[in-house]
């Protein structure tokens, strides 16, 4: 029985995920690591979102958000009743935001229609656990990340700077994971708290259109440093009566510290000039704090299931073009099947994605030119996880 609750509780929390804070689609969990024995997991799903609002011009910009699929593979192993090690494969960044660049009397924005982001991410993460005596343990390793993207600025909204595009090449950064637990096996409870650095990325870009194609620069080849966002999460669950958990976290991700900026610009290095000569990023971001409430049960030797619901605040005043949304509440429905050695879990989210006040401009949340609002938006996600113990 505190098996299966444990698995309802480590489903909610990462099924709930879909669309998060900034660009995150995948939580980053560590639950693997309280498996029990040695663990293999093959998970998949998909999500799918809807974004639409008006540009400062009152013109319908279309539903700007495209649906994606995700997968995850890992594995646990138990080396002795102390030490424990995973490896986890996923993906947890991610964009695809797309503006249509129709005619004002059809779907398109002419103030940032045409407008176009695309990220793509996986990460691999290597873990040690060492649990004393005390129900205390430690965990932590390293995290390797491969990312790339590319952006597009179009329409009036970004004024001399529409024309704009940026490849990003795929390249790889480290950074590491450290974390705490404690657990109280009899009522099936446990608290963590983990903490996961922020990775460097030193990219190769291309850059051309918009100003430097005004200037006469043409095509730019460079580096430029990116980091994605470190992230505190703190996890817990209890059992409170036969057959019945309740479980929650609180996530906080650092989305300010994630600021992409164009490699060159002949008037002001290292920044990306709306109108030429200000300290303007090309990619600004607010940081997050996302809360997770669940219960969940087991019904019968097979059958086990959880409700939960997840909060995350809106911040700041504008929200940039490329994540056109700011907070969100959602619920995840999950259904857990165990027979001997297999467990199958599937879960399936709902998310009314927050109002977004779209601003481009300088450095700061009360620098921003408004050139529009998102004000329908949601997002549907479903996952499967397939585990075996052995």
């Amino acid at each position: 029985m505190k098996t299966a609750l444990t698995a309802i509780g480590t489903l909610a929390l990462g099924a709930s995920q879909a669309l998060a804070g900034g660009i995150e689609r995948a939580p980053q969990s560590l639950a693997i690591l309280f498996e029990e024995g040695n663990y293999a997991e093959l998970s998949f799903g998909g999500a799918s979102p809807k974004i639409e609002g008006r540009d400062i011009m009152g013109v319908a910009t279309g539903d700007v958000a495209s649906g994606y699929g995700f997968f995850g593979l890992a594995y646990k192993h138990q080396f002795n009743d102390n030490l424990s090690g995973a490896f986890i494969v996923e993906q947890p960044f991610g964009a695809d935001i797309r503006y249509p660049d129709g005619p004002p009397a059809g779907s398109g924005s002419p103030v940032v229609g045409g407008t176009l982001v695309s990220i793509d991410s996986v990460s691999y993460t290597a873990l040690l656990r060492y649990k004393f005596e005390n129900n205390f343990s430690v965990h932590g390793g390293l995290r390797g990340s491969r990312a790339s993207g590319n952006v597009s600025l179009r329409g009036a909204g970004y004024a001399n700077s529409a024309g704009y595009d940026l490849d990003i090449d795929g390249t790889w950064g480290l950074g590491w994971v450290a974390g705490v637990a404690y657990e109280i096996p009899d009522i099936a409870a446990r608290v963590s708290l983990t903490y996961n650095s922020p990775i460097d990325h030193d990219f190769g870009m291309t850059e051309s259109g918009g100003l430097l194609a005004a200037t006469g620069q043409g095509t730019v080849h460079g580096k430029h440093e990116v980091r994605t966002p470190r992230s505190w999460t703190l996890e817990g669950q209890t059992g409170v009566a036969e057959d019945t958990l309740v479980f929650g976290s609180i996530r906080w991700v650092k989305w300010s510290e994630f600021v992409v900026e164009n490699a060159h610009f002949p008037i002001n290095p290292d920044r990306f000039p709306v109108p030429p000569g200000t300290d303007v990023p090309l990619v600004e971001l607010q940081d997050t704090t996302t809360y997770t409430l669940g219960v969940g049960r087991k019904f019968t030797e097979n059958w086990s299931g959880s409700a939960s619901f997840v909060y995350e605040p809106s911040e700041g005043r504008h929200s940039s073009p490329l994540a056109p949304h700011n907070g969100r509440k959602g619920v995840t429905l999950a259904a857990i099947y165990t027979r001997d050695n297999m467990k199958i879990t599937t879960g399936i989210n709902y998310s009314k994605l927050g109002d977004a006040r779209l601003g481009v401009g300088q450095r700061g949340d009360d620098n921003k030119n408004h050139v529009g609002d998102m004000d329908k938006g949601y997002v549907w996600g479903v996952g499967v996880r397939v585990g075996y113990s052995f």
